[in-house]
């Protein structure tokens, strides 16, 4: 039950701080939500969080059991801190918002998304840094021992990323229909700051594991 529960708290919180930094979803939640309403911007999270999570299922099915073995969970450890000391960074500098990737506009007008649900999926989907931003991450979690390398673990941890991230895009939708427009982009760009100093509080706990590690080896 104590791997459960890591590997479940693990998936919320990373889920949660992954989906508050701009991105092409958030700003739809934005433009959208303030217009059409709570329900609109839910439905968009949620098809957002549906292409979260298979893209996460295919990372610890597919991708994350190359790094199981030792030379490859070191190697992880510093690969994981420099990852995340870097989005921490990214997200805390940042001055604007970022434009949206062309892969995603090229998707969106491949599929023609026309309801909410559709434009949060396909806002996904046509994002493959995603896809491998969580090929790091499952891998990360499996290297440091948050996650162990077994279905019920990584099941749990997959649905804690779906809960983690569905919370944040709930918050945002509530936040942007009862604000009629006063949660700006703006205000979505001071939350990614934070979300940016929370990365880095996380970027230090593994440097000084990582330090931990390398001092206790022979």
């Amino acid at each position: 039950m104590r791997d459960i529960f890591e590997a479940a708290i693990t998936g919320l919180v990373s889920g949660f701080l992954v989906s508050v930094p701009v991105g092409p979803t958030n700003v739809a939640i934005i433009n959208d939500g303030a217009k059409r309403g709570l329900l609109h911007g839910l439905m968009i999270g949620l098809g957002s969080v549906t292409m979260e999570i298979i893209y996460c299922g295919i990372a610890f099915a597919g991708f994350s059991s190359l790094f199981e073995s030792r030379l490859a969970r070191a190697s992880m450890e510093l690969i994981s801190f420099l990852l995340v000391l870097y989005l921490g960074l990214k997200y805390l500098l940042a001055k604007s918002l970022p434009a949206t990737p062309h892969s995603v506009e090229v998707v969106e007008q491949r599929f023609h998304p026309h309801t909410a649900y559709m434009t949060g999926f396909v806002r996904v989907l046509g994002n493959p840094s995603v896809l491998l931003f969580w090929i790091t991450m499952t891998a990360t979690f499996l290297a440091h021992g948050w996650v162990q390398p077994n279905w019920p673990n990584k099941s749990t941890c997959i649905v804690g990323v779906g809960i983690g991230s569905a919370a944040w895009f709930g918050l945002l939708s509530w936040a942007v229909s009862i604000g009629h427009r006063k949660f700006s982009k703006h205000t979505l760009l001071r939350l990614s700051h934070v979300s940016g100093a929370c990365l880095l509080i996380v970027a230090i706990a593994l440097g000084a594991r990582l330090i931990k590690v390398l001092a206790t080896r022979p």
